[in-house]
């Protein structure tokens, strides 16, 4: 499916602004981003983490949308030592990724955000609030075969649930799932997510911030 031109599907425009909610978990040597250890380490690997969750949770918040942190992997306090108090803090559900975003979809309109998008900028965040104004559904595809995000503008619990998450199906799945639905999702510029040793090689900035040398 090609890249929608908002003009092409008119709605009613939303009455609130989205809710924007970004999922990350807590940057704790050996509990996050574990595939990328055996390449930079524990602690690295969680500094890494911290670094990319912050920087996307600073551009959501300068958006001036509502914010929500779905947090795990620490304390409610502990998120807000780290991340303060411009934001929402709610705990994620206990389960699968489903579990976790069907919790979630009650909150639309919503745009719901990963944490490890290194070139996620404040226009893609902006593109996505925008394509709600015209759009159903507003998708940021992964060229894992994912998406770093996923925005609507009213609860579609179809679109998580029995999915085959971490593979290259999910994004291919849901727009299956949305056609059978008669929706058009709006799509965002592609971009890549920082899951592996061989994606870090994308980001030499990253690395440098971290002291790191380029994987092999």
């Amino acid at each position: 499916m090609k890249p929608v031109d908002p003009s092409h599907e008119k709605k009613t425009p939303i009455s609130s602004l989205p809710r924007l909610v970004l999922f990350v978990r807590y940057p704790k040597a050996g509990e996050c981003k574990t595939r990328l250890i055996p390449a930079v380490g524990a602690v690295q690997a969680a500094n890494i983490q911290r670094r990319l969750a912050e920087q996307i949770f600073g551009k959501l918040v300068m958006t001036g949308c509502p914010v929500t942190v779905a947090y795990t992997g620490e304390t409610e306090r502990a998120f807000t030592n780290w991340l303060g108090s411009a934001a929402t803090l709610e705990q994620q559900a206990d389960g699968d990724l489903s579990s976790r975003l069907l919790a979630f979809t009650e909150d639309a309109p919503a745009i719901f955000f990963g944490s490890d998008t290194p070139d996620l900028s404040l226009e893609h965040v902006h593109a996505a609030i925008a394509g709600l104004a015209t759009h159903s559904v507003v998708i940021g595809p992964a060229f894992d075969g994912g998406y770093y995000l996923i925005g609507m503008r009213k609860p579609m619990p179809q679109l998580f649930t029995d999915m085959q998450w971490s593979t290259d199906q999910v994004l291919p799945e849901t727009l299956v799932r949305l056609e059978k639905m008669g929706v058009e999702p709006l799509l965002l510029e592609p971009l890549s997510d920082c899951d592996t040793p061989e994606d870090l090689k994308l980001w030499p900035w990253l690395l440098n911030e971290m002291g790191l040398e380029k994987p092999s």
